[in-house]
């Protein structure tokens, strides 16, 4: 990947925030390490590890930190991230989502040989049984999670069906078993505290059942792993997860803001992302255009939220591809090359457009970060 250059000239001059060429995806160094050590100190008074995602930040700069933090590895959506993270000497990856192509297989036996630790999940005999034979001529067993559907439907297979699976795991040469996977991603979101709880506790008690019944025939899962921020203060509670993959907390987003916010709570984690944008046009009374439009946000959970820069009552909309408008509810106007910063939306695929951070402590812009598995999605 080329080297990032853009906004280089500004690093460690004092008020360079101010004066960043954007759009620009800027990090909060403060917050984001405020929010790694409340998760750290929470895994630990649960005596649970964390596994955290990074899907959420693609970046092999906060890996490594949430690693020397004392999470036990990194979890990768698609094994492009695992390869990119690899890269930059990540040991420790789970792959979440399945992986089944002849192709894909193959580079999961080929990382499995340069890593210390790779873990894949699986969901069914024919995939499994493809892994174990490329796994053994490659002279390697592959450690494999067998990966249980809470009743997303997404992946996984249901905890009543998969005791044939597990065995069959457990029977192979070329595989390692080496536990369960359970992500309830439908519950992540749920604006009810109570319906929040409820429903994500009795997924893990699906799973628990699962374990113990596995536990009594010799097939005890060493790794229990899944959570996730919506429902990081639940699922310890459920005595059954061994790690957690919790990713989107280092960062917060407009939706998860609103899991919290809407009943009326606190966010547990600071907002530490953003994007920082540039008034462009100020012409209209009322009105303001800025360079960040639908390719600078993820726009599958509405609007970003305005949050600095901008008259209070200010709100944002996408004005275009490359545009967005403010629409100004008080005084004072804004004018042509006012910065303003905005809450993403969401926080993962927003990352997803963007080649950095611009790591800020205060107004200084402290470094710059390479976001290496940005668009790694196969």
């Amino acid at each position: 990947m080329q080297k990032y250059t853009l906004n280089n000239d500004l690093v460690g001059v004092p008020g360079g925030r101010a004066r960043l060429q954007t759009p620009a995806l800027v990090l909060d160094l403060d917050a984001f390490e405020r929010n790694l050590a409340r998760m750290v100190e929470h895994a630990r008074s649960h005596d649970i590890a964390l596994r955290p995602h990074a899907k959420t930040h693609k970046s092999v700069e906060i890996a490594r930190r949430q690693i020397a933090a004392g999470a036990l590895g990194i979890c990768c959506a698609k094994l492009g991230e695992a390869e990119a993270l690899a890269e930059g000497g990540i040991d420790s990856i789970l792959v979440t989502s399945p992986v089944v192509t002849d192709a894909g297989i193959a580079r999961a036996v080929a990382l499995n040989r340069r890593i210390s630790e790779l873990m894949l999940v699986v969901d069914n005999e024919a995939t499994a049984s493809r892994i174990e034979a490329a796994a053994r001529a490659s002279g390697k067993p592959l450690k494999v999670l067998i990966d249980i559907d809470p009743g997303l439907g997404r992946t996984g297979i249901r905890a009543r069906d998969a005791e044939p699976l597990v065995r069959f795991v457990a029977g192979s040469n070329g595989l390692h078993y080496a536990g369960l996977q359970c992500y309830a991603g439908q519950v992540q979101h749920l604006e009810s505290p109570n319906e929040r709880r409820d429903k994500s506790l009795a997924a893990l008690a699906e799973l628990a059942g699962l374990r113990d019944a596995l536990s009594k025939r010799g097939l005890a899962p060493r790794i229990v792993s899944g959570g996730g921020t919506g429902t990081f203060n639940i699922d310890p509670d459920a005595k059954v997860l061994t790690e957690l993959q919790v990713g989107s907390f280092i960062f917060m987003d407009r939706q998860y803001n609103d899991v919290w916010e809407k009943p009326g709570d606190r966010p547990p984690f600071e907002t530490s992302l953003f994007v920082q944008t540039t008034v462009i046009s100020a012409n209209r009374k009322g009105l303001a255009t800025t360079d960040a439009g639908y390719k600078a946000f993820a726009t599958d959970a509405g609007p970003p939220l305005l949050v600095q820069g901008a008259p209070k009552g200010a709100s944002y909309f996408f004005f275009g591809d490359e545009q967005g408008g403010i629409v100004l509810g008080a005084e004072p106007a804004l004018s042509v090359g006012d910065q303003v910063s905005c809450v993403v939306p969401h926080c993962d695929p927003t990352v997803n457009l963007y080649d950095a951070y611009h790591v800020v402590r205060g107004d200084t812009l402290e470094s710059i970060w390479a976001i290496e598995a940005r668009g790694r999605s196969a």
